[in-house]
């Protein structure tokens, strides 16, 4: 899909902004002179705790009594990272308005930069509960949004859900993922060095290899009834059929389903995988294998008992559950399913990552429990750092497609948000094997 440019543009920040396609970050929010000033104190308070360079960049106006940042740096450690402010009155207003959702927004805008955006945010990621001060932190509410209800993932809301995302074109996802095009966190071996940029082969390699993990903890092989729920474009479906599988697998992705059915056929195993238009929730039949790939995140917390649910009843008697999931910590877990995030605003709307204590707590209610459960963090983190170093190769290519500043800048902050949460820890990556908790097995 090419986006075809629209006019009136306006400059906020160093950027170039539609106001049709980017209205929030066209114009700056609705925020109290108080309010703003109140933001200003807690965030230069909080940043001048952590490691990390803050000043305005050189073309900052201040005005009278304002203060020059350019020498404000945590233990006078110049390797810090460092945060450019070249709009410093918005970035303050637009914290001060929206919270998280407006630093991210302020980030589109050109506002802030970073000489090291990934550095930046696993700072910021790793202190993220001293961001505020204890005794204000019960003043949270007023700072964020709750998550709106038209998010919600209903069979119609999760087709619109994963259209906004997945849909927004085959040919820019081929500009940064693998040549097997997989969107979910490889495993590298060995990890590469820091900044190097692996070839395509390594890399596919290593999106192989977690593929192979988890066939291989749903014990697939010649003949196996597989199901797999989230198709993406159909790496892992032909990697099973020439094992020797039978594959059923299911996507809401318009876009991803006809370059599936492409690839499937290209690989000469269009008679063993079977890939359709459906939600998991009216998927029937019964499975020796059923493996789902990163699909949890964008279920919702309130949909999880139908995933799970889903899960044990599509399994033959002796079957297998083969899961890839992100997780975060619970309390924070617990604290995001309340929020309207930048993330679930411009990347995933509806969806949450989950905790291992809910995966445990899920999975155990529906029938099922966890018989392996191994966790590689790291690896997304490079993973990421791949994805990112392609994006950003490619910014031109991304560009002709149709994909504006705004939007670049916004997909970049996106891969480097999410990799500063890995680097950090904030964030994991866990395989998993399930069985039906009543140990069934074959007659």
């Amino acid at each position: 899909m090419t986006l075809t440019p629209l006019p009136s543009a306006v400059r906020t920040g160093r950027v170039p902004v539609d106001p049709h396609r980017w209205p929030e970050v066209a114009r700056l929010p609705r925020a109290s002179a108080a309010r703003t000033a109140v933001a200003r104190l807690l965030v230069e308070r909080a940043l001048a705790r952590l490691p990390l360079r803050i000043r305005n960049a050189p073309s900052v106006l201040l005005p009278e009594g304002g203060v020059e940042l350019a020498d404000r740096r945590a233990g006078d450690d110049s390797s810090a990272p460092s945060l450019t402010l070249h709009d410093p009155d918005a970035f303050h207003r637009r914290i001060g308005a929206d919270g998280l959702i407006g630093f991210g927004e302020s980030y589109m805008a050109g506002e802030w930069d970073a000489d090291d955006l990934v550095g930046v945010l696993t700072v910021l990621a790793r202190h993220v509960d001293d961001l505020v001060p204890a005794p204000l932190r019960r003043l949270r509410g007023a700072w964020v949004r709750r998550r709106p209800e038209a998010d919600l993932n209903t069979p119609d809301g999760a087709r619109e859900n994963i259209h906004r995302h997945y849909d927004l074109s085959n040919e820019l996802f081929a500009l940064f993922l693998d040549p097997g095009l997989s969107y979910s966190s490889a495993v590298f071996d060995p990890l590469p060095h820091s900044s190097e940029v692996v070839c395509d082969a390594d890399f596919t390699a290593a999106q192989h290899r977690k593929i192979d993990r988890l066939l291989d903890l749903a014990e697939t092989g010649p003949g196996t009834e597989l199901l797999e729920i989230g198709t993406g474009w159909g790496e892992l479906a032909i990697r099973a059929a020439t094992r020797g599988a039978r594959v059923r697998t299911v996507t809401l992705s318009e876009e991803q389903l006809v370059l599936a059915r492409r690839r499937v056929a290209l690989a000469g195993v269009a008679d063993r995988v079977s890939v359709e238009l459906l939600d998991y929730r009216h998927v029937r039949g019964r499975y020796d294998a059923v493996v789902s790939v990163e699909m949890i995140e964008a279920v919702g917390a309130e949909f999880w008992p139908d995933y799970f649910t889903a899960l044990r009843r599509l399994l033959a008697p002796g079957g297998r559950v083969a899961l890839q999931a992100i997780t975060m910590p619970h309390e924070r877990m617990l604290a995001t399913a309340r929020t309207h995030t930048w993330i679930s605003k411009y990347v995933f709307p509806g969806g949450l990552i989950p905790s291992p204590e809910a995966l445990a707590r899920e999975s155990a209610a529906a029938g099922l429990r966890i018989t392996d459960d191994t966790g590689y963090g790291d690896h997304y983190a490079e993973t990421l750092s791949q994805w990112r170093a392609r994006f950003r190769h490619a910014e031109a290519d991304v560009a002709a497609l149709g994909f504006d500043p705004v939007f670049r800048r916004m997909w970049d902050f996106y891969l480097a948000y999410s990799e500063a949460g890995f680097r950090s820890g904030y964030l994991d990556v866990r395989q998993l094997r399930l069985t039906a908790a009543d140990r069934e097995t074959t007659p």
